[in-house]
């Protein structure tokens, strides 16, 4: 079930900063630690996690932050999809909330932001890889923002002494492979 929604009708995710890193790195380690999400299995040092936000932020992809109360609620962004250059107009996302507040519409509201800001930076197509078959919540904020189902990867990932599916869901962006990009 559904735990209380967050208080305020419109959760409204900003731009994160770096003063926001302390925080998001808090959150990060908690679902590296914890959780089967990321299949990371140790958590990121604060200057990794630093090297990692700035290097979105170079390439003017969205990194954001929710605030709430004055704290930080959770994050997302959007990277890269893949390095070669045929993935271009791909991205992938990664969505993070804080462990206390999920499940209470703070991860639909970074999700939706993110899927807007890459569709206005001409994105086309917009991945995610959700750790998990069994993350019932992420799969289904997903779908809830346009995701299909693409695939599931099985057994890729052994955290926690068991074997972790990944499971690839994807939602095209403005007008997806309807037509060519604006730019070649």
């Amino acid at each position: 079930t559904r735990a209380e929604a967050l208080p305020g009708e419109h959760l409204l995710p900003r731009s994160a900063t770096a003063a926001d890193l302390a925080a998001i790195h808090a959150i990060y380690a908690h679902h590296v630690l914890h959780g089967v999400a990321s299949f990371e299995e140790v958590p990121p040092s604060p200057e990794e996690m630093r090297r990692r936000f700035e290097e979105v932020a170079a390439r003017g992809l969205p990194y954001l932050a929710l605030e709430l109360d004055g704290e930080l609620g959770g994050f997302g962004y959007c990277a890269p999809y893949r390095a070669r250059s045929a993935y271009r107009y791909a991205l992938e996302d990664s969505v993070y909330i804080r462990h206390d507040l999920v499940r209470r519409g703070a991860g639909r509201a970074i999700l939706a932001a993110l899927v807007a800001r890459s569709a206005v930076l001409g994105y086309r197509q917009l991945i995610a890889v959700i750790g998990d078959s069994a993350n019932a919540p992420s799969i289904a904020l997903h779908a809830q923002q346009g995701f299909l189902r693409a695939g599931t990867l099985r057994s890729v990932g052994f955290k926690f002494g068991r074997w972790l599916d990944s499971v690839i869901m994807q939602r095209p962006l403005g007008p997806g492979d309807a037509t060519r990009p604006l730019s070649q």
